[in-house]
């Protein structure tokens, strides 16, 4: 049976050492550090998603505020709320969740955020900082990931890991990050695709394999070297056939028919998801620390 990579426990592991980074800040500044999250419209994924980083941010003592604009807010109105808060010295990190509104530029409202402040990782100038191998702030799920693996001793020192995916939020960077000349990175690393040809044959190469394709239980049994450690990054909600007329979360690995091949995988839920959230509020306490002096960014 394969090792289970549980997000939860790991994610855990991580809050504990956030914690004291936290309360050392709050002694010098007299208050917590403060995250702010800007949401336009109702989105129910959103919202829920949002909720969970309040919670997770309140066990380690940040300070999280969601800012709900309505779905008839402008470009401008949003540019203006952002530069505000670029300005306020009381908020040290500022993310803007996405998906936007349709009517809405995602890269222009993300290009508005003070790079020191963007917790997300999604700036240019922070994503143009992890190509050059000066990381400033990593987006969340790449890190998530790395905290992860690290957490169950997975060394990827000279291994072939193969991602599937190629979003600029997930798939980039972590290659450039697992690629990187590091103690515990220097893998080998391929990017493959849903475009990828004979892709059966490039995912069985894999003695590390990280999926985040967005499509549904797209790599299966047949698609996994024996031995390997599979991440899966997906999640989708579908027909539980168990419960008429109820829901289930499934990942991009089919988990039943990978699981008695791999070394190691993660479950979704539970697996990469709480890491994610984990990984922002460690990015928001080193903008903190960061701002006041206290790391080199």
């Amino acid at each position: 049976m394969a090792l289970l990579l549980d997000g939860k426990k790991a994610s855990t592991a991580l809050r504990e050492l956030l914690r004291p980074r936290v309360e050392s800040l709050r002694a010098r500044l007299g208050r917590p550090p403060v995250l702010v999250m800007v949401r336009v419209g109702e989105d129910p994924a959103s919202i829920v998603y949002m909720r969970s980083k309040e919670k997770a941010a309140a066990k380690v003592g940040i300070e999280s505020r969601t800012e709900a604009l309505p779905e008839s807010t402008t470009q401008e109105t949003l540019r203006h709320r952002i530069e505000e808060l670029n300005a306020d010295a009381s908020v040290e990190g500022i993310i803007v969740q996405l998906p936007l509104p349709p009517h809405l530029d995602e890269d222009a409202a993300i290009e508005a955020i003070d790079p020191r402040k963007d917790v997300d990782g999604f700036h240019p100038l922070n994503l143009g900082l992890l190509c050059a191998g000066r990381p400033r702030f990593v987006p969340a799920t790449p890190r998530g990931i790395l905290r992860l693996l690290e957490h169950y001793g997975v060394d990827l020192t000279g291994r072939r890991v193969v991602v599937v995916g190629r979003s600029r939020i997930v798939g980039r960077p972590l290659a450039n990050l697992l690629s990187m000349r590091r103690d515990g990175l220097d893998a080998t690393v391929t990017i493959a695709h849903s475009r990828t040809k004979d892709l059966r044959s490039v995912t069985r190469e894999a003695e590390v394999l990280i999926v985040a394709a967005g499509r549904k239980r797209m790599i299966d049994g047949s698609m996994v070297a024996d031995g390997a450690v599979v991440v899966d990054v997906g999640i989708h909600r579908e027909e539980d056939p168990e419960r008429p007329g109820k829901s289930r979360l499934c990942g991009d690995v089919d988990f039943i028919s990978v699981e008695p091949k791999a070394s190691a995988i993660s479950p979704v839920p539970g697996g990469v998801g709480p890491m994610t959230v984990a990984c922002l509020l460690e990015n928001t306490v080193e903008a903190a620390e960061a701002l006041r002096g206290e790391a080199l960014l």
